[in-house]
Order: structure tokens, then sequence, then C-alpha cells
């Protein structure tokens, strides 16, 4: 008979006769292996010696040291590596004891682009490659939208691409709104779209005093040379800007760059909310709810939290917290190493930045009261989900599928999942399909193809299910001839455990009749008034809505290309150059050596290249 593996304080206490006093980072594992908690320590010995002993632990880490059977050790040469160390083995291998920030989505800028006489402005997210000017982070696109069309009415500079402003023969709609100067037809000099940019730049970086002084004796100046147009138009700006600072939201006078960082702990469950303040305005706040790793105090989720979101994002030069980090001195420098100067971590206790943190703080209270009101009503429905199709318990994954094309054209599969917290919209994926059964407008074979994509992915990344990516329940849009296909597809893959739902419209096609079908069971129907009816048609039509839009983006995407594209070494540039030159893809096909020869950017080798590609065409 095979002994049990030992676990819990025992099996450490004899890893401490291998350790000395360096700094590192531990891993503790149960008895599948599996990475249960992933620590950083000054000094290893003393750190791993806590948890060798037998009582006097929170109920969390009581817990985690009962399932621990082994553990691993990485030494480094200083404590900040080991806390480096330790956040990139926690973004990897996501413990179940460790706090994690599950959002990790980037946050968009406003860009004033400089690689053009006339800068554009325009919402940027993402790797800052493009030369020019930004200003952010902005907490989601919303904020940024309506920052940009309050700077368009007060500094008139044009937001659209360089192709369109290239091809302009007259001013736009913007302009008869008087939200663009124009410039593409020169209503304006080079000299005073400059001036417009200059004063946009100040304003974003908090310098609107001067702004408003400027435009006010221009105003003055225009009034007194009898250029009242010139002055109403200056006027019509002013109060545009005024209109902009009172909607700004809090504008703290005495903060001029900080991020607040309020956290809110309620029975186990955290919420973050993140105001971001740059140039003395708010530029938007948003809620993270981060797991707490079975019941983490609030100096570590504050800490972890901290370590994680400024992963891949600048830091300020001023965080405000709520509450105090674990390591702060520790955490400052990690922040300090990533921004490139100084970080101060700050408690404020009185004055605007402490009303700035309750802000917050009262942000991230009512957000988790929501979310948990919320969760308790989303729980109820997995619940009543599960009993209506015979599941052994509450789906906490559920992944619904759809097709969207038009005559077999630009056909894509979608991909949306929900669980617990609702539509987890950073899991929704889309799949442009590869296979003939596009063209040819088959929905069996454009399932299969999604399906074999998805699930031979998810057998190689993770065969032994040990992640939360597969899913409990599988919804499919359609009756029994796509549920028996599904479950021949899935069968032929090798997963045959995981339910599956067709859900088909019933007679004449009414919302509130839909049937659902199982493999080897008969069709049924729930009562019209029935909250999870409610629930399974609101999974299909956000399903169908995601796959549609991925459809819309693709045939958008389609229309605007022409057999340039196919041509090797014609990039955006030189397309736009032959365009503009000749008018359309045809007239270029048809144009000789010298006139191809004649476009900017076009040598002769190119121009041959180009005829012998349509010459070949026939």
């Amino acid at each position: 008979m095979d002994e049990k593996p030992r676990s819990g304080h025992e099996v450490i206490q004899d890893y401490l006769k291998t350790l000395d006093g360096s700094p590192g980072v531990y891993r503790m594992l149960n008895a599948a292996s599996e990475v249960l908690y992933v620590g950083k320590a000054r000094n290893l010995k003393a750190r791993v010696s806590n948890y060798a002993r037998p009582s006097g632990h929170s109920g969390r880490i009581a817990r985690m040291i009962f399932e621990t059977v082994s553990m691993m050790f990485l030494t480094t040469r200083t404590e900040l590596e080991a806390l480096l160390l330790e956040q990139n083995l926690i973004k990897q291998l996501k413990p179940r004891y460790n706090v994690l920030l599950r959002d990790d989505k980037s946050f968009p800028n406003i860009l004033i682009s400089a690689e053009h006489p006339y800068p554009q402005i325009k919402k940027h997210r993402g790797k800052k490659s493009e030369k020019g000017a930004y200003f952010g982070p902005f907490a989601s696109a919303g904020a940024v939208n309506r920052t940009l069309n309050q700077l368009q009415k007060v500094f008139l500079l044009r937001n659209c691409s360089d192709s369109i402003f290239d091809s302009r023969t007259r001013p736009c709609l913007q302009f008869q709104i008087k939200r663009c100067s124009a410039p593409c037809v020169g209503k304006i000099s080079p000299e005073g779209y400059a001036t417009l940019v200059d004063d946009a730049k100040r304003f974003l970086e908090g310098k609107t005093t001067s702004v408003q002084a400027d435009l006010a004796r221009a105003m003055t100046e225009a009034s007194a040379q009898m250029e009242f147009e010139r002055a109403a138009a200056l006027r019509d700006r002013i109060k545009a800007l005024t209109q902009v600072q009172q909607t700004q939201g809090i504008n703290p006078q005495g903060v001029s760059e900080a991020d607040v960082v309020a956290l809110h702990l309620e029975h186990g469950q955290a919420c973050v909310q993140v105001f971001f303040i740059r140039a003395n305005q708010s530029w938007g706040n948003r809620d993270f709810y981060p797991k707490t790793g079975a019941g983490a105090e609030a100096p570590e989720i504050m800490e972890a939290f901290l370590t994680q979101f400024y992963d891949d994002k600048e830091p300020p030069r001023l965080i405000l917290l709520s509450h105090p980090v674990d390591n702060p001195d520790l955490v400052a420098e990690a922040l300090c190493i990533r921004a490139g100067h100084k970080v101060e971590l700050a408690i404020p206790q009185r004055g605007e930045k402490a009303e700035l943190v309750e802000n917050a703080a009262r942000n991230a209270r009512e957000s988790l009261a929501r979310r948990m009101a919320e969760s308790t009503t989303q729980n109820k429905l997995l619940t009543g989900l599960a009993e209506a199709f015979d599941l052994d318990a509450p789906p906490q994954r559920i992944e619904v599928y759809d097709n969207s094309h038009i005559q077999g054209t630009n056909a894509v599969g979608g991909m949306i999942v929900a669980g617990a917290d609702g539509f987890l919209k950073s899991q929704y994926r889309k799949f442009n399909i590869k296979s003939e059964a596009g063209a040819n407008s088959d929905d069996f074979g454009m399932m299969k193809e999604v399906l074999t994509r998805r699930f031979e992915r998810l057998l190689k990344e993770d065969p032994e299910r040990k992640s939360d990516m597969w899913p409990d329940l599988l919804l499919i849009d359609g009756g029994q001839g796509q549920v028996s296909a599904v479950a021949g597809i899935m069968s032929e893959l090798g997963v045959e455990d995981i339910p599956m739902v067709g859900v088909a419209k019933g007679i004449d096609r009414d919302a509130g009749k839909e049937e659902f079908h199982r493999p080897g069971e008969r069709p049924f129907a729930l009562q019209r008034n029935d909250p999870v009816l409610y629930f399974i048609q609101r999974l299909r039509d956000e399903a169908h809505r995601w796959a549609i839009g991925a459809h819309r983006a693709k045939r958008a995407k389609a229309v605007s290309l022409t057999p340039l594209d196919d041509i090797p070494g014609i990039g955006a540039t030189r397309k736009r150059a032959l365009l503009q030159h000749f008018g359309s893809a045809k007239a270029v096909a048809r144009a000789g050596l010298s006139d191809l020869q004649a476009v900017d950017g076009i040598s002769e080798a190119m121009a041959k290249t180009i005829a012998d590609y349509f010459s070949a065409k026939g």
C-alpha cells in the first residue's frame, strides 16, 4: 500500500536545512504539482521558517500550508529582483492563493501626431511607436472620446487620416459645424494651425489659464481692429473652453499628476478603484476586482495590485493610496525603475489629496456592492440553468458559438464567454473561416472548423484541464441537426464530457418560444416568463452581436482592398500615391511603364513589377 505523501509544516520544516539567508522566490506545490502560492523573501530561510510553525496562522495561510507537499526555490541577488521575478511567476502561473489582477487591458491616450505638417489629433492605444505628443492615460475610450470632442470644438484640429486629408478638394462637414479649421484646403495657414496645436498641447498639460488668457487677448485685438467675424470665432472657442472646464469633474488644484488607488474589501471580495489625475484634471476612473487569494489582507492586495497593474504601464510621479502597502520602499523602487523617474507612494490624512482618496474609496465601496448584488443574481441564473439542463453543478464558464456571413462571403465564427461575473469580454474570440465551408455557406462545416480550432488549441495548451479556460457548457445556435454535428465533432476530438445545448427558434421563429436540443434527448422548452429563458436569450443575442460585428468589420476591410494589395512591395504609401495619380486600380492596370515611373516613389524596377503582375493576371 502506497504511503500517503506528507504535507504541511513538517514538509516545509525539512526544506529549512537546505536554505540560507539569501533573497529569492519560493513556490509551494500541492500533491498534483500545482503551484499554490508564489512568494518573495529578503531572507528565504527566515520567511520559510514562519510556514514551518504548526500554529499561529490565518485561515488562508493554514489551508495553504496544509495542501503543500513540496516547494521550489530561486535565489536572487537582491530583494528587488525577487519582487520582479515573483510578479512574473504570478502572472504566468496564476496560483490559487496569490492575489491576481484579472483585467490587464491597456489604457487609451490622446496623440497629437508629429509626422505631418498639419498634425492630426486622435485616440491611441498600445505601443507608443508613432512620433508625436502623447497625453494620458485615460480610464476608457469613452473618456478619450469626450475629451477629443471637446478639444475639437476649442482648438479646431483635424481628426481625419492622412490619406483622407491628402485627397480633400473642399472642406468636410467638420469645418461646416466649426470643429475643424480645414487645413486640407488652405482655410488656415501653417503658422495659424501650429498655434492651435500649441494651444491644445498646453491645455492637455494643464495650462488652461494661459490658453484662455491668450484667446481673450486675441479676441480683444480682433474687436479693436474691426475683425468682428474673427472675434466672434474666438468668443465661441472661449465659450467652448469654459464648458470643457465645467465638465471635467473633479479638478484638483494642488495635484497636477497622480493616480488615486483606493481599495474596499468585504467578505473576501475586493474592489480597487483607480482615478487618473493628469494636468490638474480628472481623466476618468476604472474599477478592478482582483482575486484575493482566498482571503488576503489589504496590504498584500495593495502591493500585488500595484506591482501587477504597473507591470506594463508607466506610473505617475505620485500614487495616492487608501491603505498601506507591504514593503512600500521596495514597491516604490520597483515602480521608479519602471517609470524612469521618482515615484512616491502616499496615504494622505487631510486636505485635497485625502478628499481625492475618500472619493475613490466611496466609488470602490459602491462598485463592490453593485457587483456583489449582480453576482448573487447571476449565481441564481446559473443554478437555474443547471437545473433546466440537468447539469451536475452551476456552470462557471459558458461558451456560446455563432457564425455570420452573407451568401458565403467574409464568413466569421464567433465565441463569447459568460460566467459568474457576467460576460467575460476579454475572452471573446473570432475565427476567420479558412476552409471551403465559408464559401459554400456550409454552417455545419463552419462550426466544425471553429470548434476544431478552439479545442485543438485548448488540448495542446492545457491537456490536464488545470486552468479555468475549459467550458462547463456549450451553447450552439441551432437545432437537433446542429447539435448532432457538434457532438460528432467533439467525439472526434476526444472531448465528449462537456454538456452542449442547441438553442433553436420555435414556432414562427418567435423569441420566447425557443426549443432546446441536447444529444440523444427530446427537445423541450421553458416557460415564457422563466428568468433562465431570458438569460439564455441574452447569451444567444450577445453571441449573434459579436459574430455579426466581426463579419461587418471583415467585410468593411475587404471593401477597401484593391488588386494593388497583392503586389509585392506595394504598401500603404505607394498604394495611395498610385490611386491619387491614376484615380483607380483599373487605371493603374492599364498604365504603361513610363506612366508608372512618373508616380512619386515608383522606381523603374517597381514599375516593371506592377506591369508584370497585371500582365500575368491577363
